[in-house]
Protein backbone atom coordinates (compact mmCIF):
# COMPACT_ATOMS: atom_id res chain seq x y z
CA UNK A 1 0.00 0.00 0.00
CA UNK A 2 1.43 3.54 -0.84
CA UNK A 3 2.17 5.94 2.21
CA UNK A 4 1.51 9.02 -0.11
CA UNK A 5 -1.41 7.79 -2.81
CA UNK A 6 -1.23 10.01 -6.03
CA UNK A 7 -4.58 11.92 -6.16
CA UNK A 8 -5.03 14.03 -9.46
CA UNK A 9 -7.70 16.19 -10.12
CA UNK A 10 -10.89 14.87 -11.93
CA UNK A 11 -10.50 15.37 -16.01
CA UNK A 12 -14.27 17.43 -16.06
CA UNK A 13 -13.31 17.51 -20.32
CA UNK A 14 -12.80 13.40 -20.75
CA UNK A 15 -16.19 12.96 -18.17
CA UNK A 16 -18.57 15.21 -19.58
CA UNK A 17 -17.79 13.82 -23.09
CA UNK A 18 -18.07 10.01 -21.86
CA UNK A 19 -20.99 10.48 -19.64
CA UNK A 20 -23.44 13.22 -21.03
CA UNK A 21 -24.93 13.47 -24.70
CA UNK A 22 -27.55 12.22 -27.24
CA UNK A 23 -28.65 8.31 -26.20
CA UNK A 24 -26.63 8.90 -22.97
CA UNK A 25 -28.98 9.31 -19.26
CA UNK A 26 -27.24 12.12 -17.76
CA UNK A 27 -27.42 15.29 -19.34
CA UNK A 28 -25.01 17.84 -17.71
CA UNK A 29 -21.97 17.05 -15.79
CA UNK A 30 -20.25 19.47 -13.76
CA UNK A 31 -17.07 19.62 -11.33
CA UNK A 32 -16.66 21.69 -8.55
CA UNK A 33 -13.38 22.41 -6.92
CA UNK A 34 -15.11 22.48 -3.15
CA UNK A 35 -18.54 22.78 -1.80
CA UNK A 36 -20.36 21.95 1.03
CA UNK A 37 -22.76 19.28 -0.15
CA UNK A 38 -22.99 18.08 -3.32
CA UNK A 39 -26.92 16.95 -2.90
CA UNK A 40 -27.20 20.10 -1.12
CA UNK A 41 -26.03 21.99 -4.35
CA UNK A 42 -28.77 20.20 -6.70
CA UNK A 43 -31.20 21.02 -4.07
CA UNK A 44 -30.40 24.47 -4.60
CA UNK A 45 -30.48 24.50 -7.96
CA UNK A 46 -34.06 23.17 -7.81
CA UNK A 47 -35.70 25.25 -5.27
CA UNK A 48 -34.28 27.94 -7.90
CA UNK A 49 -36.54 26.46 -10.00
CA UNK A 50 -33.40 24.71 -11.98
CA UNK A 51 -34.62 21.08 -13.89
CA UNK A 52 -31.91 19.00 -12.48
CA UNK A 53 -33.01 15.77 -14.14
CA UNK A 54 -29.95 14.19 -15.37
CA UNK A 55 -28.09 16.33 -14.10
CA UNK A 56 -24.97 15.60 -12.07
CA UNK A 57 -21.97 17.24 -10.18
CA UNK A 58 -18.47 15.57 -8.30
CA UNK A 59 -16.65 17.46 -6.13
CA UNK A 60 -13.18 17.21 -5.61
CA UNK A 61 -13.84 18.06 -1.55
CA UNK A 62 -16.55 18.21 0.16
CA UNK A 63 -16.43 20.35 3.58
CA UNK A 64 -19.80 19.58 4.28
CA UNK A 65 -20.84 15.81 3.14
CA UNK A 66 -23.54 14.06 5.09
CA UNK A 67 -24.87 10.40 6.20
CA UNK A 68 -28.21 9.44 6.71
CA UNK A 69 -29.63 11.18 9.83
CA UNK A 70 -26.92 14.12 9.23
CA UNK A 71 -24.21 12.34 9.80
CA UNK A 72 -20.90 13.70 9.09
CA UNK A 73 -18.54 12.49 6.26
CA UNK A 74 -15.59 14.18 5.22
CA UNK A 75 -12.05 13.44 3.81
CA UNK A 76 -9.31 14.64 2.20
CA UNK A 77 -9.59 16.23 -0.89
CA UNK A 78 -9.41 13.98 -4.09
CA UNK A 79 -9.30 10.51 -2.34
CA UNK A 80 -12.98 10.24 -2.57
CA UNK A 81 -15.86 10.21 -5.02
CA UNK A 82 -18.72 12.46 -4.19
CA UNK A 83 -20.91 12.85 -6.62
CA UNK A 84 -24.77 13.40 -6.62
CA UNK A 85 -27.24 12.99 -9.85
CA UNK A 86 -30.93 13.84 -9.59
CA UNK A 87 -33.33 11.58 -10.84
CA UNK A 88 -36.61 11.86 -12.88
CA UNK A 89 -39.76 10.60 -10.87
CA UNK A 90 -42.31 11.85 -13.05
CA UNK A 91 -44.90 9.26 -13.54
CA UNK A 92 -43.31 7.04 -10.38
CA UNK A 93 -45.84 6.47 -7.78
CA UNK A 94 -44.30 8.25 -4.99
CA UNK A 95 -44.84 4.56 -2.65
CA UNK A 96 -41.94 3.12 -5.23
CA UNK A 97 -39.38 5.85 -4.56
CA UNK A 98 -37.97 4.11 -1.73
CA UNK A 99 -36.29 1.86 -4.32
CA UNK A 100 -33.91 4.39 -5.84
CA UNK A 101 -30.83 4.15 -3.06
CA UNK A 102 -31.36 0.41 -3.02
CA UNK A 103 -30.97 0.42 -6.65
CA UNK A 104 -28.45 3.10 -6.74
CA UNK A 105 -26.83 0.36 -3.84
CA UNK A 106 -26.97 -2.00 -6.86
CA UNK A 107 -25.54 0.01 -9.36
CA UNK A 108 -22.63 0.85 -7.02
CA UNK A 109 -21.97 -2.81 -6.63
CA UNK A 110 -22.08 -3.70 -10.38
CA UNK A 111 -19.82 -1.13 -11.47
CA UNK A 112 -17.21 -1.88 -8.68
CA UNK A 113 -16.92 -5.28 -9.80
CA UNK A 114 -16.70 -4.36 -13.61
CA UNK A 115 -13.97 -1.83 -13.21
CA UNK A 116 -12.05 -2.34 -10.28
CA UNK A 117 -12.29 -6.17 -9.43
CA UNK A 118 -14.01 -5.76 -5.81
CA UNK A 119 -16.83 -7.96 -4.49
CA UNK A 120 -19.02 -5.92 -2.37
CA UNK A 121 -22.59 -6.36 -1.11
CA UNK A 122 -25.34 -4.13 0.20
CA UNK A 123 -26.25 -3.88 3.74
CA UNK A 124 -29.89 -2.14 4.07
CA UNK A 125 -31.08 0.53 3.39
CA UNK A 126 -27.38 1.66 1.88
CA UNK A 127 -24.45 1.39 2.74
CA UNK A 128 -22.03 -0.65 -0.02
CA UNK A 129 -19.94 -2.99 2.56
CA UNK A 130 -16.99 -5.11 1.31
CA UNK A 131 -14.71 -7.35 3.26
CA UNK A 132 -16.69 -6.11 6.65
CA UNK A 133 -15.68 -2.48 5.99
CA UNK A 134 -18.29 0.82 4.85
CA UNK A 135 -16.79 1.12 1.08
CA UNK A 136 -19.63 3.97 -0.05
CA UNK A 137 -22.96 5.51 1.86
CA UNK A 138 -25.73 6.66 -0.28
CA UNK A 139 -28.21 9.37 0.86
CA UNK A 140 -31.56 10.17 -1.52
CA UNK A 141 -33.26 13.38 -1.17
CA UNK A 142 -36.30 14.64 -2.59
CA UNK A 143 -36.08 17.83 -4.63
CA UNK A 144 -37.36 21.06 -3.70
CA UNK A 145 -40.09 21.11 -6.94
CA UNK A 146 -40.97 17.37 -6.48
CA UNK A 147 -40.47 16.09 -9.96
CA UNK A 148 -36.29 14.25 -8.97
CA UNK A 149 -34.69 12.90 -6.44
CA UNK A 150 -31.12 13.80 -5.75
CA UNK A 151 -29.27 10.77 -5.25
CA UNK A 152 -25.32 11.25 -3.09
CA UNK A 153 -22.98 8.88 -3.27
CA UNK A 154 -19.51 8.69 -1.19
CA UNK A 155 -17.15 6.24 -2.26
CA UNK A 156 -13.52 5.74 -0.68
CA UNK A 157 -11.46 5.65 -3.03
CA UNK A 158 -7.51 6.23 -1.75
CA UNK A 159 -7.86 7.20 1.99
CA UNK A 160 -5.58 5.65 4.50
CA UNK A 161 -6.53 3.84 7.65
CA UNK A 162 -5.81 7.06 9.53
CA UNK A 163 -7.90 9.17 7.40
CA UNK A 164 -11.10 7.49 7.26
CA UNK A 165 -14.31 8.83 9.05
CA UNK A 166 -15.56 6.29 10.50
CA UNK A 167 -13.34 3.06 12.29
CA UNK A 168 -15.72 0.88 10.30
CA UNK A 169 -14.95 2.19 6.82
CA UNK A 170 -12.58 0.67 4.11
CA UNK A 171 -11.13 2.15 1.27
CA UNK A 172 -10.38 0.49 -2.65
CA UNK A 173 -7.00 1.56 -1.92
CA UNK A 174 -6.96 -0.67 1.43
CA UNK A 175 -8.90 -3.33 -0.25
CA UNK A 176 -5.83 -3.52 -3.30
CA UNK A 177 -8.58 -2.54 -5.95
CA UNK A 178 -7.19 -3.09 -9.48
CA UNK A 179 -8.45 0.30 -10.44
CA UNK A 180 -7.91 3.65 -8.29
CA UNK A 181 -8.41 6.41 -11.17
CA UNK A 182 -11.42 8.15 -10.13
CA UNK A 183 -12.39 9.08 -13.80
CA UNK A 184 -11.99 5.51 -14.74
CA UNK A 185 -14.58 4.61 -11.83
CA UNK A 186 -17.06 7.60 -12.02
CA UNK A 187 -17.41 6.68 -16.05
CA UNK A 188 -18.30 2.99 -14.47
CA UNK A 189 -20.02 4.35 -11.84
CA UNK A 190 -22.52 6.54 -13.84
CA UNK A 191 -22.97 4.39 -16.56
CA UNK A 192 -24.63 1.79 -14.40
CA UNK A 193 -26.47 3.82 -12.18
CA UNK A 194 -28.30 5.55 -15.56
CA UNK A 195 -28.65 1.90 -16.71
CA UNK A 196 -30.09 1.25 -13.21
CA UNK A 197 -32.49 4.30 -13.42
CA UNK A 198 -33.92 3.70 -16.73
CA UNK A 199 -34.88 0.47 -15.48
CA UNK A 200 -36.85 1.58 -12.66
CA UNK A 201 -38.36 4.44 -14.80
CA UNK A 202 -39.44 1.80 -17.38
CA UNK A 203 -40.69 -0.36 -14.76
CA UNK A 204 -42.62 1.92 -12.77
CA UNK A 205 -41.06 1.18 -9.46
CA UNK A 206 -39.05 -1.71 -8.69
CA UNK A 207 -39.49 -5.14 -10.87
CA UNK A 208 -38.60 -8.95 -10.01
CA UNK A 209 -35.04 -8.44 -11.66
CA UNK A 210 -34.36 -5.13 -9.34
CA UNK A 211 -35.72 -7.18 -6.33
CA UNK A 212 -34.47 -10.66 -7.12
CA UNK A 213 -30.41 -8.86 -8.30
CA UNK A 214 -30.94 -6.97 -4.46
CA UNK A 215 -31.87 -9.23 -2.81
CA UNK A 216 -28.72 -11.37 -4.32
CA UNK A 217 -26.57 -8.62 -3.41
CA UNK A 218 -27.92 -8.54 0.22
CA UNK A 219 -25.96 -9.71 3.09
CA UNK A 220 -28.69 -8.45 5.63
CA UNK A 221 -30.97 -10.53 4.56
CA UNK A 222 -30.76 -13.70 6.16
CA UNK A 223 -28.78 -12.24 9.01
CA UNK A 224 -29.96 -11.75 12.86
CA UNK A 225 -30.23 -7.83 13.23
CA UNK A 226 -31.27 -5.29 15.69
CA UNK A 227 -33.68 -2.53 14.14
CA UNK A 228 -33.38 1.09 16.03
CA UNK A 229 -36.52 2.90 14.68
CA UNK A 230 -37.66 6.35 14.63
CA UNK A 231 -38.72 7.13 18.72
CA UNK A 232 -35.37 5.15 19.37
CA UNK A 233 -37.76 1.63 19.32
CA UNK A 234 -35.87 -1.36 18.90
CA UNK A 235 -36.67 -4.77 17.48
CA UNK A 236 -34.08 -7.74 17.06
CA UNK A 237 -35.37 -10.53 14.67
CA UNK A 238 -34.21 -11.99 11.10
CA UNK A 239 -34.09 -10.03 8.13
CA UNK A 240 -36.22 -12.32 5.84
CA UNK A 241 -36.81 -9.53 2.81
CA UNK A 242 -37.67 -6.59 1.24
CA UNK A 243 -40.96 -5.70 -0.19
CA UNK A 244 -42.17 -4.00 -3.55
CA UNK A 245 -41.53 -0.63 -1.76
CA UNK A 246 -37.94 -1.01 -0.53
CA UNK A 247 -38.77 -1.85 3.14
CA UNK A 248 -37.09 -4.22 4.77
CA UNK A 249 -38.98 -7.28 6.69
CA UNK A 250 -37.62 -8.75 9.85
CA UNK A 251 -39.31 -12.26 11.63
CA UNK A 252 -39.49 -11.37 15.46
CA UNK A 253 -41.19 -12.99 18.02
CA UNK A 254 -43.43 -15.24 15.59
CA UNK A 255 -44.56 -12.28 13.32
CA UNK A 256 -43.05 -9.88 10.55
CA UNK A 257 -42.26 -6.66 11.19
CA UNK A 258 -42.06 -4.25 8.29
CA UNK A 259 -39.53 -1.62 8.32
CA UNK A 260 -39.42 1.79 6.46
CA UNK A 261 -36.58 3.42 8.25
CA UNK A 262 -33.84 2.70 10.86
CA UNK A 263 -30.78 1.90 12.02
CA UNK A 264 -29.59 -1.89 11.65
CA UNK A 265 -27.27 -3.58 13.27
CA UNK A 266 -25.99 -6.88 12.02
CA UNK A 267 -25.81 -9.18 15.02
CA UNK A 268 -23.49 -11.69 13.24
CA UNK A 269 -20.44 -10.40 11.33
CA UNK A 270 -20.84 -11.40 7.43
CA UNK A 271 -17.72 -10.62 4.71
CA UNK A 272 -18.48 -10.33 1.70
Amino acid sequence: MSADPVRPALDTTRLCSTVTGPGRFWRTFDVVTETGSTNADLLARSDAGADIRGAVIAAEFQTAGRGRHGRAWIAPPRSQISLSAGVDTSGIPPQAWGWLPLATGLAVVKSLEDSAGVSAGLKWPNDVIARGGKLAGILAEVAPRGDAIVIGIGLNVTLMPSELPDLGATSLLQLGASELDRNVLIVALLQSLGDWMDHWRTAGGADEKLIDDYRRASITLGSRVRAVLPGEREILGTARDVDAWGRLIIDTDGQAVTVSAGDITHLRTIEH
